[in-house]
């Protein structure tokens, strides 16, 4: 059974501590997976396991950009540009990985059903203390 959990990855939460990621100048990618991967808390890496396939899908997915790193009283937050895959797939969720960093996870995304698409689009939620996808906060 798969288990799916929309989070930041432990592993990445201690790094941030020990100085291992730089999310405004390490490369970041994104894949995309079906709904029979194993993504939580606990995943530290990518993984090519259960990721999609074909339909022009490039397996490690696609690189992140427009890196935007903000605060807003007591949260800081990451925001990117939405991800565009010009591919025809059905994906389940997607996993943030950090290339620069030996492929270290940072976010698992649950989209809550496979959701199917001929130019599959992650939109970025809105970049604010609340909304962002990568918040800290005390």
């Amino acid at each position: 059974m798969s288990t799916i959990l929309q989070t930041q990855t432990t592993s990445f939460k201690l790094e941030l501590y020990t100085g291992v990621h730089n999310l405004s100048s390490n490369t970041l990618k994104v894949a995309l997976y079906t709904a029979s991967a194993n993504l939580d808390e606990s995943t530290t890496v990518y993984s090519a396991t259960n990721e999609v396939s074909g339909g022009g899908y490039t397996p490690g997915g696609v690189a992140l950009s427009g890196v935007t790193i903000s605060s807003d009283g007591y949260t800081a937050f990451v925001n990117f540009n939405d991800a565009v895959f010009n591919a025809s797939v059905t994906a389940r969720c997607a996993l943030i990985y950090n290339v620069t960093q030996a492929n270290k996870s940072i976010v698992v995304l649950d989209f809550g059903s496979d959701k199917t698409s001929t130019n599959f689009t992650i939109v970025m939620p809105a970049n604010t203390a609340s909304s962002a996808l990568i918040r800290s906060s005390n």
